[in-house]
């Protein structure tokens, strides 16, 4: 597995993962999703915003970008014995989402770019991801709430697969520590009882 590739590819998913579709997404419709809302530009903002439609574009776009690296980026390197390059590529389109680089090193929460990397490397976890995140949902009213539930999840899924490797359940712990950090401040809110529910903002 040359370095170099190893590292073009590895930037390449970084870049990719910071390209800021839910800002590009509503720029198209006229505003600025980080002065509306929660001001973060992931999908559940734009639906609080912009409307469920524009959400779900989103949400397909940011989970495409964990798919895509996760999933085709690992041809590159057929002859390797290393075959979790899939999940290293991914971490990195999901550092690129929170950290990205178009937006001063700051993003979304990485839940959907996350779901993305799941489907391209074990999408019968992504499926119970997908499906506890929306049963969550529909009780709670919570994105944020459905969102932590669903990456515990998914992390019991992965540690319980034999056929996982010892690599992608260490770094799976580390997705999910990192995604519950970037839901610091709604967690605070949902103790103190301010937390905001799944609802379109009022013009």
């Amino acid at each position: 597995m040359p370095l170099v590739d190893f590292l073009t590819l590895g930037f390449t998913s970084y870049f990719l993962g910071s390209i800021p579709f839910g800002l590009i997404v509503s720029k198209l419709r006229g505003i600025d999703i980080r002065l509306h809302g929660s001001k973060n530009i992931g999908a559940t903002n734009v639906v609080r915003v912009l409307g469920k439609k524009w959400g779900i574009i989103t949400f397909f776009l940011d989970a495409l970008k964990g798919f895509i690296p996760s999933f085709f980026f690992p041809l590159f390197f057929k002859g390797s014995q290393f075959d979790d390059i899939g999940v290293l590529f991914g971490v990195f389109s999901i550092l690129g989402h929170t950290f990205s680089i178009f937006l001063n090193f700051k993003g979304g929460k990485g839940v959907a770019t996350s779901a993305g990397m799941l489907a391209g490397i074990v999408p019968l976890a992504a499926l119970i991801g997908i499906i506890s995140w929306t049963v969550c949902l529909s009780v709670s009213k919570y994105v944020s709430v459905s969102s932590i539930v669903a990456s515990f999840v998914v992390l019991l899924v992965v540690l319980l697969d034999k056929s996982c490797s010892s690599i992608l359940q260490i770094l799976m712990i580390s997705i999910t520590i990192l995604i519950i950090f970037l839901h610091k401040e709604n967690i605070k809110r949902l103790l103190n009882g301010t937390e905001n529910k799944i609802t379109k903002e009022k013009k």
